[in-house]
C-alpha cells in the first residue's frame, strides 16, 4: 500500500472527502439545541416532582402527573433525537474517511461510502422528524392566556 506522493491527488482526495462536513456542522447544531431543549425537561419535570411532593389538592397532583407523562415523553424524543445524530455524526465521519482514503491510496470503498453517507443522511432525517414530534408535544402545552377585549 503506497501513499501517492501527487499533491493534486491528495488535495483531491481532501475536497471530495471536505464535502460531507458541512453535514457535520448542522448535525453539531442540532446537537446543541437539542441538548439545549432536554436540560430545560429535565429541569421542569424536577420542578414538577417538586409540586406533586408538596400538594395538598389531588386535582393539582393529577394534572402534575399528566405533564410529567408528557415530559417523559418529551425527553424520550429528545434522547432519541441526540443518538440519532450522533450515530449520523459518525457515519458521516466513516464516509468522510473512505472517501479520503480511496482518493489517496486506492481504497476499494465505494459502496461503503455510499452506504455510510446515506445511512447518515437517513438518522439526520430522522432525528428531525422526533425533533419534530418534541416541539409538537411541547407547543400543545402552551395556553396562552388572552386579553378579554
Amino acid at each position: 500500500m503506497a501513499f501517492p506522493l501527487d499533491p493534486d491527488t491528495v488535495s483531491h482526495g481532501i475536497q471530495l472527502s471536505v464535502a460531507p462536513v458541512f453535514l457535520l456542522t448542522a448535525v453539531s447544531g442540532m446537537i446543541a439545541a437539542v441538548a439545549g431543549r432536554l436540560a430545560r425537561i429535565i429541569d421542569r419535570a424536577r420542578t414538577v416532582e417538586q409540586h406533586i411532593k408538596h400538594q395538598t389538592h389531588p386535582e393539582e397532583t393529577d394534572a402534575n402527573y399528566a405533564e410529567l407523562a408528557e415530559l417523559r415523553t418529551r425527553g424520550l424524543l429528545a434522547n432519541s433525537c441526540i443518538a440519532l445524530l450522533t450515530l449520523c455524526g459518525i457515519l458521516i465521519g466513516v464516509t468522510i474517511m473512505v472517501l479520503f482514503l480511496g482518493e489517496t491510496i486506492d481504497f476499494p470503498g465505494l459502496r461503503i461510502s455510499i452506504i455510510t453517507f446515506l445511512g447518515g443522511v437517513g438518522c439526520f432525517l430522522l432525528a428531525l422528524l422526533c425533533f419534530m414530534a418534541e416541539t409538537l408535544i411541547a407547543t400543545r402545552l402552551l395556553n396562552f392566556a388572552r386579553k378579554n377585549t
